[in-house]
């Protein structure tokens, strides 16, 4: 790939205004090419066009008037000048230095998140982190969704990086297959950081909680409840590394009891949705007939559905069945906030994920990666008791 090739398109929008003026001879108040014609010329979005322009505005080549249109400032052939006068690394802004330019464009200000969807309690509570401290370093975050579909998450990747983001926050796609744009990125040295997993055997900076833990709280809490038939559920299609961690941590904290593994009781690579009668569902025979007493959901979403197939077959929470759940239901429905659940920090974990992805941006290349893992906490609430003999 070619130097050309790796300068971002907002970039080279501003490298042809730049051109423009000088080259032919605009005065101040000469009206440049509008968004249309930069969108239509480029090829690119509007959005792509609006950053380039407000860069442009930022540092005093152009005035932007809301309706008319975007002229050349009073200050937009003395700012030329001084550009084509000083050396590359003095175009920074005030304040930034060459390493925080980085070798991708000058300062924006814009953050790129890519998240797989924006639907439960967890990821609204880790955007929301994300947010609230760009927002309190004067950065802005621009989210897009991939939709938990790998060729969606690239073309997010890409699409963020022609707009000029800085640098990005990725909640990844888990795939069998790795991400050949992230890892590009790693290569390149483009800064970002991945969110609550990593991609197994390659080194980058990343945070999560610590899955392992947070799966041995919740079988510690059902054993000293009195719980010997404990079973862990997870409704992803695939073997993640996230659900491979929490297994693991549910294994290992078995073991230590010197519990026999039980196969059946970890139900994993099944979807709720194959089928609108529950009655019908594998995992409600399964709860019906009480293979367990006791259940780990990897996601409060599949709490609430065991929950609600145990009180139709006529079971008590607790009692008959206890339930504990990865995150909080109860952004879904009040009447969930009973849920004993493993606390895994979120907001904490997006203010972190964006002050670790600002600090790598400060710092520039050759760094060590930045791997944090946030303890998790477990909240006791009413769906967790002892057992009922059968």
């Amino acid at each position: 790939m070619s130097t050309a090739d790796r300068i971002p398109l907002y970039q080279k929008i501003q490298d042809y205004i730049r051109d423009l003026i000088e080259s032919e001879g605009l005065k101040e108040g000469d009206r440049i090419p509008t968004e249309k014609e930069l969108m239509e010329q480029f090829n690119v979005s509007k959005i792509t066009v609006v950053n380039a322009l407000s860069g442009l505005a930022n540092e005093k080549f152009i005035t932007r008037v809301p309706g008319r249109g975007s002229f050349v400032s009073g200050r937009g052939k003395e700012a030329l000048i001084e550009t084509n006068q000083q050396p590359a690394s003095a175009s920074a802004p005030s304040g930034a230095s060459a390493s925080e330019q980085g070798e991708f464009g000058r300062r924006t200000g814009v953050v790129g998140l890519v998240m797989p969807s924006i639907y439960d309690f967890f990821a609204i509570r880790l955007v929301e982190g994300i947010r609230r401290t760009l927002e309190e370093r004067g950065c802005r975050c621009i989210i897009l969704l991939s939709g938990g579909e790998i060729k969606q998450e690239i073309e997010a990747i890409r699409t963020l990086k022609d707009i000029g983001v800085e640098g990005l926050l990725i909640f990844p796609v888990d795939e069998e297959r790795y991400n050949e744009e992230i890892l590009a990125m790693k290569f390149s040295g483009f800064p970002f950081v991945l969110i609550d997993r990593f991609l197994p055997g390659v080194e980058t900076n990343y945070i999560a909680a610590d899955g392992r833990m947070g799966a041995s709280l919740a079988v510690d809490h059902l054993w000293e409840l009195g719980h010997r038939e404990i079973a862990i559920c997870s409704d992803s299609p695939l073997q993640t590394i996230t659900v491979q961690e929490r297994i693991e941590g549910y294994m290992n904290a078995l073991k230590n009891k010197g519990a026999l593994i039980n196969p059946a009781h970890m139900i994993t690579e099944f979807s709720m949705d194959e089928t609108d009668d529950p009655e019908r569902h594998p995992l409600y025979r399964y709860i019906r007939n009480r293979m367990a007493t006791a259940y780990i959901t990897l996601n409060g979403r599949l709490g609430i559905e065991i929950y609600q197939m145990a009180r139709q077959a006529g079971l008590k929470v607790p009692g008959d069945v206890s339930i504990v759940s990865f995150d909080d239901p109860t952004s879904m429905s009040e009447d969930f906030s009973i849920f004993t659940h493993v606390k895994q920090y979120e907001y904490d974990m997006g203010c972190r994920a964006a002050e670790m992805l600002l600090q790598i941006i400060r710092n520039g290349k050759g760094g060590k990666y930045m791997k944090t893992l946030i303890e998790p906490e477990l909240v006791v609430r009413q769906t967790s008791g002892s057992p009922n003999a059968k």
